[in-house]
């Protein structure tokens, strides 16, 4: 006998947001990890011209965005239609960008990752390998529209140890009318 469909935790598609710097890789693997949600790093769907653009330390431009916000839905999406759900990190800065996750995958939830300025910029200068500039902090915050009342999602800020970020996301997550998510 299978498990009843009262007895199946839903599947879930959380995006990790917020600017560079502030852990989005660190929050959702180690969320994906404690939910056993496979996980998907946005970065691994820009096209190779959006690569070369911004680590020419140029911005990208909401045309530049389109594809591959369209691609990390169509991610989500898939997740969650096969049943496992998801996380991926997507900066999604503006309203629109999450709209459009949001036409791929309707149920998505966004753990908006917050912290001061300061904290971001020290994090960005103390990384290595990543293409995207330090320098480049400033066109992220001027065009981060922070979630609304009417959004699926949670400002969670970065100041504290990861395990204690990890804590603190599940329990901002959405519960099943079941029971726990983990």
């Amino acid at each position: 006998m299978g498990l009843s469909v009262e007895n199946r935790r839903p599947p879930i598609a959380i995006v990790v947001m917020g600017v560079a710097g502030v852990g989005k890789t660190t929050v959702a693997e180690a969320l994906a990890e404690r939910l056993g949600l496979p996980y998907g790093e946005a970065d691994d769907f820009h096209p190779a011209a959006n690569i070369a653009k911004m680590a020419a330390g140029h911005p990208l431009d909401d045309q530049d965005r389109e594809p591959w916000l369209r691609a990390l839905g169509a991610w989500l999406a898939e997740r969650v239609a096969d049943g496992t759900g998801g996380v991926v990190t997507c900066s999604a800065l503006k309203r629109s960008y999450r709209d459009l996750l949001r036409a791929a995958c309707p149920g998505a939830f966004f753990l908006h990752l917050t912290g001061t300025e300061q904290l971001i910029e020290e994090r960005i200068a103390h990384r290595s390998g990543h293409f995207m500039k330090a320098g480049m902090l400033d066109s992220q915050l001027a065009i981060l529209e922070p979630l609304g009342p009417d959004e699926n999602g949670a400002r969670l800020d970065v100041g504290p140890a990861p395990e204690t970020l990890i804590e603190s996301a599940v329990a901002l997550l959405p519960r099943p009318v079941n029971g726990d998510l983990a």
